[in-house]
């Protein structure tokens, strides 16, 4: 029971003096020390109490022993009052808000000490905080048995810095957080906030404007167009410490990988992170993907944007649920042996004015100029990378979505456009480096960090870039001048062998090298060959309807071009849709038109990819040595007239698969093709199947190679090649017992 207030023991106690302007800037909530006038401070041996409690009617300071100190209106809100004691206390404050009204006790959040260590400032400082996301942020915890949660964030411009949120009503000087000095770092432990509680931080700008802006830091946010960040902690308990240990003895660039990238809002509109635990991992295991890519999960506040316009990149979007939905959505993927690649966008930033862009009142997280800041393309802000806090909020990111979200490989969209100064500028719109040149050495430094320092503390992972030109070294260790990545998108595949697939077959023979070109550069780096999202959007149509004729035609060009990436050296990547031969672009709103699967063709396509995957499984040739010379040979490569190639893939053994792939649309009956041994051999796959909605021109499972010389090989074959299809053959050794 709390005893009644003593107004006599502490009558000679000295007050702190403070001057008018402390007081005001604190009232007001723009103080940037304001824990240094509110709460409890030692002075003239005795302790000042200090509290800001607007429109309260009586205030008491509540000691330990339950004795109620009164405390004096001071200033605008601020009461205090001086304890005869010598040591500072624990203590709480008691108000009553109205004359007669009931008394209630509060905690002090000014009467705590910083919750970030002076270990934790000095690595921000110097752009070295690899696990940025345990100091910045909201951070629920127990500070001397008070429940509450800790704010921090960096802004080190600001004037001042509130936190503002349903816990306050919204009324940020109740909660104005401390300067951590030259750190730039403000903070504050407001005892009482917790799960779910809605906050923003309302920021005085270095020009004197009071702007809110969301949490950088926030690890959720408000379903969208809602644009406040939310108090979350986990509680999620993995079960996939197999997979993770497996995943670190493995090597990537010789294992299997076939993937399926995916928007998961529009898969199956409707599902949420948990739904899609469910039915994407049972469709992903069932078509034989080892792998599915997200497009970005991260927080975004426009859904066309595909989530290519990131503000919240420590939140995964709440449109499907909570950030530990997500981890439950990945941990039943490794539980069923498929890997989980996010895409991530290190490159651009939108301009929301509540989000990154002039985040304390100056260009703080973007370049200033913006002949280095803006992107030209897409209308948005380019991070300033040269600036230790900005590359370590990236650089800390990366880690984050690796280790928080167990995630096996992070895709960089847009690496491009980090590279070269002048990207998609004209003379005058860009700045040379120091050196006098066009490319981007912040950005390149910053890359090399972010791929060495994901590779060092997540053993197993892959970094992949999309990178559209030819930039060296992309997929090199950093140690030798590398960008440190494991993979790279192989967009020059991609846009060649579509031009050829788009052109008229009459015409084909004369762009034979648009077929084969990709083999004259493919080992300069780790390859992945991606039929993404990009190429069935913006009115380029379905990948089914790039090939020219009528119905038939575009299935069966579509399913020899599958059949002729999976063959390829490099891994596979192919879009949501794709599979089924989807015949529309696609839409984020509409989402996938899965009642095509009612007809033969499209039924057929997605069959043809689940038993190209299995044919992969099974024949380690197709994706042991992608990135080996040796891996891979031409059996004919040149026979333009017939708009066909064969070639042969080896695996460590040196056990062989041959591929021939027709183009046209005549079928070729008694086509001879060399062979690398004699014997028996078997059609394990032809996409001309009727199975595959295919006319069934094949050669009945089985062919014999005759010892009869051809293109410098001892044996060849006579094979009936579809038309527009491809066959598979392997020796029939292979498969014996």
């Amino acid at each position: 029971m709390t005893k009644t207030p003593d107004r006599t023991q502490d009558a000679a106690a000295p007050v702190m003096p403070l001057g008018e302007h402390e007081l005001g800037a604190t009232a007001t909530g723009s103080h940037h020390e304001p824990h240094s006038v509110l709460g409890a401070h030692e002075y003239g041996g005795a302790v000042t109490v200090r509290t800001l409690k607007p429109l309260a009617a009586e205030v008491c300071v509540v000691l330990p022993d339950g004795t109620a100190h009164p405390m004096e209106h001071e200033y605008e809100g601020i009461w205090v009052t001086a304890l005869a004691l010598e040591q500072i206390p624990s203590y709480r404050i008691r108000v009553t808000w109205s004359e007669g009204g009931t008394p209630i006790e509060v905690e002090e959040p000014y009467r705590f000490l910083p919750t970030i260590g002076e270990l934790d400032l000095h690595l921000i400082r110097e752009g070295r905080h690899e696990e940025l996301w345990q100091a910045l942020g909201a951070h629920v915890r127990t500070v001397d048995g008070v429940a509450g949660t800790s704010f921090a964030v960096w802004a080190p411009n600001a004037r001042a810095v509130q936190a503002v949120g349903s816990f306050n009503g919204w009324n940020g000087r109740l909660h104005a957080l401390r300067s951590l000095g030259a750190s730039g770092v403000w903070e504050i432990f407001v005892p009482g906030v917790g799960d779910g509680d809605i906050y923003k931080f309302r920021i005085l700008g270095a020009d004197g404007v009071w702007r809110e802006k969301a949490d950088p830091m926030a690890r959720l946010a408000e379903v969208p167009p809602a644009t406040g960040s939310v108090v979350t902690t986990s509680n999620f308990e993995w079960t996939d410490d197999h997979w993770l240990a497996e995943r670190a003895g493995q090597d990537p660039l010789s294992s299997r990988m076939s993937i399926y990238e995916l928007h998961l809002a529009s898969w199956r509109p409707g599902l949420g992170y948990r739904e899609l635990a469910t039915e994407l991992t049972e469709y992903v295991t069932e078509m034989g993907f080892t792998h599915v890519e997200f497009m970005p999960v991260a927080e975004h506040p426009f859904g066309g944007s595909w989530g290519y316009q990131v503000t919240g990149y420590y939140a995964p979007t709440s449109r499907l649920g909570s950030p530990d939905e997500l981890r439950h959505l990945i941990d039943t993927l490794h539980g069923a042996g498929i890997g989980v690649i996010l895409d991530w966008v290190p490159a651009h930033f939108p301009k929301d004015e509540w989000a990154l862009a002039r985040f304390d009142g100056t260009a703080l997280y973007e370049h200033a100029d913006p002949r280095r800041g803006e992107h030209p393309d897409w209308g948005t802000l380019v991070f300033d990378t040269g600036r230790n806090e900005v590359r370590n909020f990236l650089v800390a990111n990366a880690c984050y979505w690796l280790e928080e979200f167990h995630v096996d490989g992070l895709r960089v969209d847009a690496v491009a456009s980090m590279l070269y100064l002048d990207y998609s500028r004209e003379d005058g719109q860009w700045l040379p480096n120091r050196h006098g040149g066009r490319e981007d050495l912040e950005n390149i430094g910053f890359l090399q960090e972010a791929t060495a320092t994901a590779y060092k503390r997540a053993p197993g992972i892959v970094m992949i870039a999309e990178e559209s030109t030819s930039f060296p070294g992309v997929t090199r260790p950093t140690d030798t001048g590398g960008l440190g990545f494991g993979f790279k998108w192989n967009m020059g595949w991609m846009h060649d062998t579509l031009e050829y697939l788009g052109t008229d077959p009459i015409h084909r023979q004369h762009h034979h090298g648009e077929l084969t070109f990709s083999m004259v550069y493919h080992y300069s780096e780790n390859f992945i060959l991606p039929l993404s999202h990009d190429e069935v959007v913006h009115g380029k149509g379905s990948l089914l309807r790039k090939a020219p004729g009528d119905d038939w035609q575009q299935a069966a060009s579509l399913r020899a071009f599958l059949t002729f990436q999976w063959m390829h050296p490099g891994k596979q990547l192919v879009f949501m849709g794709i599979e089924f031969a989807q015949g529309t672009e696609w839409s984020e709103q509409a989402g996938l038109p899965w009642w095509l699967l009612e007809y033969p063709l499209h039924r057929g396509a997605q069959q043809l990819v689940r038993d190209l995957n299995a044919l992969q499984a099974e024949f380690p040739a197709l994706y042991q040595r992608d990135q080996d010379p040796g891996g891979f040979e031409w059996l004919i490569g040149d026979d333009a007239e017939h708009n066909t190639i064969s070639f042969v893939r080896r695996d460590e053994q040196g056990d062989p698969v041959v591929t021939v792939v027709n183009f046209s649309p005549q079928p070729w009956h008694e086509y001879r093709v060399p062979l690398p041994e004699g014997g028996d051999w078997l059609e394990v796959l032809n996409s001309d199947a009727p199975v595959y909605g295919g006319s069934g021109v094949g050669n009945l499972g089985r062919v014999h190679a005759e010892p009869l010389p051809q293109h410098g090989r001892d044996h060849s074959v006579r094979l009936a090649v579809p038309p527009l299809g491809a066959v598979v053959l392997v020796p029939e050794r292979l498969r014996e017992g």
